[in-house]
């Protein structure tokens, strides 16, 4: 019975080899460019600006915007060497892109806007506060005591 279901069977029709080779390395070719478009994405401005609300610091002033600068440059840093060691390990690339990219990306183009706001406001750096000198202070002078009554006086 399995010879005549065999025999039974209409084979499916195929394309010409030629064609077929084409269309798989025309598919091939698609991907390749749709996914290198993905890699060429750099960071600049205009696409870490895109991940970030560009009115957010409008109306800040210097003293609001210099520790905002401080923390979102800690922050890109650590999410840096996050990407980093992500990339060390087995799938680290997919891992660093999946789990932090877009966080990267939001933080510089946060980063990138309080800098427009701190230069358009003409801010400068805060100077840190200045060391105590090397010398010890002088106490400070005691009141002057009176002298204690003196028993031998007349009435």
């Amino acid at each position: 019975m399995t010879a005549v279901a065999s025999s039974s069977r209409t084979p499916l029709p195929t394309a010409p080899r030629g064609t077929r080779g084409y269309a798989l390395a025309l598919a091939l070719l698609a991907l390749g460019l749709t996914l290198s478009g993905c890699a060429a994405m750099s960071e600049n401005d205009s696409v870490t600006a895109a991940f970030a609300d560009p009115a957010k610091y409008e109306l800040w002033d210097c003293k609001q915007l210099e520790p905002e600068r401080k923390n979102l440059a800690k922050r890109a840093a650590d999410l840096q060497a996050l990407m980093d060691k992500a990339q060390t390990g087995t799938a680290g690339p997919l891992v660093a892109e999946m789990a932090y990219r877009n966080d990267y990306l939001s933080v510089r183009g946060q980063a990138h806007f309080a800098e427009e706001a701190w230069r358009k406001n003409n801010c400068h750096e805060t100077p840190p506060p200045a060391v105590a000198a090397s010398t010890p202070a002088k106490p400070a002078a005691r009141p002057a005591r009176r002298a204690p009554p003196s028993r031998g006086d007349v009435y």
